[in-house]
């Protein structure tokens, strides 16, 4: 949990940008952070938002590695160029956004990466803000070797025909069949994407279906609740909700 070090601990990490094969066999960037430490550890795949491969992504990849976990954050907007994160967002947007099986094809290299690492206990969970939310629900789906997943304020996992899109052809939705590991979902009741009726659909659809899942609901809190750059920001539920996830990964991962 949050704050629950021994203060005589040795703690250390590696934190730095590497070079792998994605998609495609495409070589993409990823911010890739991991405990100096002798003994096994569970990994993260934290696939970004918008707006992409930020600071905020980087701090929190260090966060999850103070705790003891290799967290790996692919630059999944990559191939639009270089920039800064907005900058980069921007000609993403412009281009008609990421597809969705560029996203999964990264994640997928991403969690084979670290399944492969020598100091990795064989146990990799994804997680993801906003449009990475939505992309962990997928890669929860469709990727292989995932142990959990955890969906922070995903939209658009639940998508009309009239949202569809070129890089976004199939709603998230259907793949919920595929769901095979355990699944933690984080939400704000004030968010208006996904809303309160979003997430009661997915839920319903979960519990349909027997599968693993844990959703907590946030009074008082909007879209992006741990976002402590901006105003979205709220301490009582970021800091709750970030202990449920530490929780959550512990159960999983380690």
């Amino acid at each position: 949990m949050w704050n629950s070090f021994n203060t005589g601990d040795y703690s250390g990490m590696i934190a730095e940008t590497i070079s792998l094969k994605g998609h495609n066999d495409d070589t993409i960037r990823a911010y890739y952070s991991r405990p100096l430490t002798r003994d096994p550890y569970g990994s993260i795949l934290l696939i970004p938002h918008m707006p992409g491969w930020d600071e905020w992504c980087r701090e929190t990849a260090r966060r999850f590695t103070e705790h003891n976990y290799a967290v790996i954050v692919p630059d999944i907007y990559c191939r639009f160029g270089t920039g800064t994160p907005v900058e980069v967002s921007h000609k993403m947007v412009e281009a008609g956004g990421v597809p969705d099986a560029c996203v999964m094809g990264d994640s997928q290299a991403c969690i084979d990466f670290l399944r492969d690492q020598p100091l990795s206990n064989g146990k990799v969970g994804v997680i993801g803000m906003c449009s990475g939310g939505r992309h962990t629900f997928m890669a929860a789906c469709l990727c292989e070797g995932v142990d959990a997943a955890v969906d922070c304020w995903g939209g658009g996992v639940i998508m009309s025909e009239e949202e569809l899109t070129e890089a976004r052809p199939v709603s998230p939705i259907e793949y919920i069949d595929r769901l095979g590991c355990p699944l933690l979902g984080i939400f704000g009741n004030d968010d208006r994407h996904p809303d309160q009726n979003e997430v009661n659909r997915l839920e319903e659809e979960l519990k349909k279906r027997g599968k693993n899942y844990e959703f907590h609901r946030y009074d008082g809190a909007g879209h992006g609740f741990w976002y402590y750059d901006k105003g979205m920001y709220r301490q009582q539920q970021a800091m709750d909700s970030f202990n449920i996830t530490l929780r959550f990964f512990e159960e999983n991962l380690k």
